[in-house]
């Protein structure tokens, strides 16, 4: 199988590099984090096809839409049908297509498709892993950075007396959808990974909120 996985790779990667709309989020080097992040979680789980995890992981944002955009949703759906058909067009096996066309339209958190099969939930679960920890943190103020997002609440960072916006505030991403993301793992490796990350991201957030400065300092 390594041999295999070592074959496909650099096609995979070739593939993902043609693609366009690619933004400092979602990179090459993300693909690689999303396929590391992926190999750590094969380890609990023999049983998974990792060809099925490797394509699934490079190709899954093989169409990406920007956050604001009106069909984000649906994003994962058309990756999956290109990939299927560039991977056809590589003599990719074709009793694998079915299930990594599965595992990139279910990645999406945007697209509500439950994940099925344990490739589809080792993938999800990875290109998750990437949005939590330091890396997660700076890919979260570039995206608000695009999306011309604040900061935070210039009087309220921590939301005590308003509802968390965080189109309008970068920081309140970490609370609307960050710290959900360890309980909606799909696997329990996933889930201790997610969990350990998360808390580097709300150290940050409550050392940010100490810094802050919600008025100006008395002469």
């Amino acid at each position: 199988m390594n041999s295999l996985l070592n074959s496909w790779h650099p096609r995979l990667v070739a593939l993902a590099n043609a693609a366009p709309g690619i933004d400092g989020a979602h990179d090459t080097n993300h693909l690689h984090r999303v396929w590391r992040n992926a190999s750590l979680l094969l380890d609990d789980y023999p049983e998974a096809d990792p060809l099925i995890v490797l394509a699934g992981c490079y190709l899954h944002d093989l169409v990406n839409l920007p956050k604001n955009d009106p069909e984000r949703h649906l994003a994962s759906r058309k990756a999956a049908r290109l990939a299927s058909r560039q991977l056809a067009e590589l003599d990719f096996p074709p009793n694998k297509l079915a299930a990594v066309a599965h595992a990139i339209e279910s990645h999406s958190f945007s697209a509500g498709i439950r994940p099925e099969t344990i490739e589809a939930k080792i993938v999800q679960d990875a290109d998750r892993l990437d949005a939590l920890g330091a890396v997660g943190l700076a890919r979260l103020f570039y995206t608000a950075g695009r999306m011309d997002s604040a900061l935070a609440h210039p009087d309220d960072p921590m939301a005590l007396h308003r509802d968390l916006n965080d189109k309008a505030y970068a920081l309140d991403h970490i609370d609307t959808k960050l710290a959900t993301l360890p309980g909606k793992m799909q696997t329990a490796a996933g889930r201790r990974l997610a969990e350990n990350r998360l808390n580097e991201l709300i150290a940050f957030r409550d050392n940010f909120i100490a810094e802050w400065a919600a008025s100006p300092a008395a002469p």
